[in-house]
């Protein structure tokens, strides 16, 4: 079994693989992340606050 691998790294690195994944998709995938980011987003501005 393969150890999981974490996307910890310099913020750097970080950025270089977040642009080159976006490269390889497509305007319909860019879109369909855009919008997830969006409604979770909207969900957790919405969200009720857990007061202790």
């Amino acid at each position: 079994m393969k150890a999981t691998k974490l996307n910890h790294a310099h913020p750097s690195k970080m950025e270089e693989r977040y642009i080159d994944e976006i490269r390889k998709m497509t305007p319909q995938q860019r879109f369909e992340k855009l919008m997830a980011i969006i409604e979770l987003s909207y969900l957790l501005k919405t969200a009720k606050k857990i007061s202790k």
